[in-house]
């Protein structure tokens, strides 16, 4: 019996990837650009077990066994990494082994928070430890065949995913832009507005945007292509006034793509209405960009801000949106956020307009993920793992 265990993180679009122009080997219409999130705070984990005794190949995601023969992406990853395996001439794993494999998200799945592209990254990672295969492209290109957006999680930092050209997608591949190292003052706040699974998945909404949606066809043409150019000139110079307007403009077109489409499909809610108007109002009071959002397929939202301007945006944040967990230690997960203290206080005429906001319904938001720009998948000990003699922990 031989195993492997790898966390791996999620990642954000700044620059969507919304429809495919080919299903089954996942191709984009178009580049996107993301940022990599810490597993500190956000992961997918997942142990690979291969052994000459399991009679059958078994999965359980989140604690429940799930059908291992039912998902035709799932049977695809594991069909490309033993090619790759076999391609490099490793030997690891026996081919007539069985698999069994565990994962579980310390987040919420399919509520808009990329846990597909965690879990699918996780998956090829911790198959390509089991086998013995190097991280590379063409790696990238069998993580892309479980989950699309799975590329760009096996790379920390800002990574781009190339659409490519050729037909068979062999060139659709991630390549990391920037580490993490190369902008760590760059922190994240999740405002978590319903962490229940999204009423249209994002397939289907991607195949009727692909089918219907007038508004997709000029932006995968006219608008996509400069505004990556704009946004890797903008992280390579830490233009932090450039990537916000960038970030913000291309959300709002996405969901804009949701919305052109027929029938059309809605993510955001009220409540995330209210956060963007409230956002470009603290920019206005500020005097420059010091917050920038960006929703994918779901309602809540992710909030780009620089470190040392996080404290006066939560202090803000939770005037705006008061709410009456504000002392529970699950509100406000993930990293510490210093106490704004007097020699640090915003300048008066700054605070009273702050001040004059409207303030919102209580209790608008499940809780507050803080988080920052992080590293790419590990691989982690022997005693991390989820499976015991091959079966999930407590069975």
């Amino acid at each position: 019996m031989i195993s492997a265990t790898c966390v791996a993180p999620v990642n954000i679009a700044l620059i969507k990837y919304w429809g495919k122009r080919h299903e089954d080997l996942i191709l984009p219409v178009n580049d996107s650009i993301s940022m990599t999130l810490s597993t500190d705070e956000l992961c997918a984990k997942t142990t690979v077990c291969a052994s000459e005794s399991f009679e059958e190949n078994r999965m359980w995601l989140n604690g429940e066994e799930v059908p291992f023969e039912g998902s035709s992406r799932l049977q695809r990853c594991l069909k490309e990494v033993r090619r790759l395996a076999l391609s490099n001439g490793s030997t690891k794993v026996p081919p007539a082994w069985k698999l069994h494999i565990a994962s579980v998200n310390n987040f919420p799945t399919a509520a808009g928070l990329a846990s597909s592209a965690a879990g699918y990254a996780c998956l090829v990672y911790s198959l390509s430890r089991l086998y013995g295969i190097p991280l590379d492209e063409e790696l990238t290109t069998v993580a892309r065949q479980g989950s699309g957006s799975a590329c760009r999680s096996l790379y920390g930092g800002f990574v781009q995913w190339h659409r490519g050209a050729l037909d068979d997608g062999s060139d659709s591949v991630a390549k990391q832009i920037a580490p993490s190292n190369h902008w760590p003052q760059m922190h994240v706040l999740i405002l978590v507005v319903n962490d229940e699974r999204k009423k249209t998945a994002s397939t289907k909404g991607m195949q009727q945007a692909v089918k219907t949606s007038q508004l997709l066809k000029h932006r995968v043409d006219k608008v996509v292509p400069e505004r990556i150019e704009q946004l890797r000139d903008a992280i390579a110079a830490h233009d932090f006034q450039t990537f916000a307007e960038l970030t913000m403009k291309d959300s709002n077109q996405f969901h804009a793509i949701a919305l052109d489409t027929y029938p059309p499909c809605v993510y955001m809610n009220d409540v995330s209405h209210r956060i963007v108007s409230f956002i470009h109002d603290y920019n206005e009071i500020m005097g420059s960009y010091q917050a920038a959002y960006t929703f994918d397929a779901g309602p809540n939202a992710c909030l780009y801000v620089l470190e040392e301007n996080v404290p006066h945006l939560l202090n803000a944040i939770q005037k705006v949106f008061p709410s009456g967990s504000i002392e529970n230690t699950t509100y406000l997960r993930g990293l510490s956020v210093p106490k704004v203290d007097n020699s640090h206080s915003l300048e008066s005429a700054k605070q009273s307009k702050i001040d004059s906001l409207d303030i919102n319904a209580r209790n608008a938001f499940r809780y507050i993920i803080h988080t920052k720009v992080g590293e790419g998948p590990t691989e982690l000990s022997a005693d991390n793992s989820l499976l015991s003699n091959g079966l999930p922990l407590g069975h």
